[in-house]
């Protein structure tokens, strides 16, 4: 019942020495055209398929280049306008340094949770910070007027630190009435 393979495949490989019938490549082809023909492809859809997609990369460039041009504007006074550049259009790490700043400032007001007791030491805050935001806007109109410097620069992030550690004076000044109110309370 059982054969030795070795001689299996010996006799298989003795049998097969012989050459292919003529002409068996070719019918092999013909058959091969029949179940998969070649298609080709006409040059104007090419051509139209190659403008097709530089018109798509011309429309992403220019909505890029319009996203990445954006700049603030702000009120000089009642009739002037003036485009205001950013921080992110001089540097990127100066880009991200305001974007900290500004990211904790409002992290900081979302946590602060206005009271009837507080309500007044909130206000006088928000007075405080709606000035040194003034001053931030001065600040931008310098920077596009004179062009950067360091002093322009380094005013900006002092005030995004004033302005921050301004917030933290807040909170703890809440905390400390909070827990006055709350041990008077007992």
């Amino acid at each position: 019942m059982g054969q030795d393979i070795r001689k299996l495949l010996r006799d298989d490989l003795n049998a097969t020495k012989g050459q292919m019938p003529e002409g068996h490549e070719a019918r092999f082809l013909n058959k091969l055209d029949d179940v998969m023909p070649v298609k080709k492809t006409s040059n104007s859809k090419l051509w139209l398929n190659i403008a097709a997609a530089i018109v798509v990369l011309l429309a992403v460039a220019f909505g890029f280049y319009k996203f990445s041009m954006k700049s603030e504007v702000l009120p000089v006074n009642e009739n002037t306008v003036v485009q205001v550049k950013s921080l992110g259009d001089i540097s990127p790490d100066l880009k991200k340094v305001e974007d900290y700043y500004l990211a904790n400032i409002n992290l900081e007001l979302s946590k602060v949770q206005i009271t009837p007791e507080n309500k007044e030491l909130f206000d006088g805050y928000v007075l405080r910070l709606e000035e040194l935001n003034k001053e931030y806007n001065q600040l931008f109109l310098e920077l596009t007027e004179n062009g950067p410097t360091a002093e322009t620069i380094d005013a900006l992030i002092d005030n995004l630190k004033i302005r921050l550690n301004l917030l933290y004076r807040l909170k703890e000044q809440l905390n400390t009435l909070n827990s006055s109110n709350q041990s008077q309370l007992l």
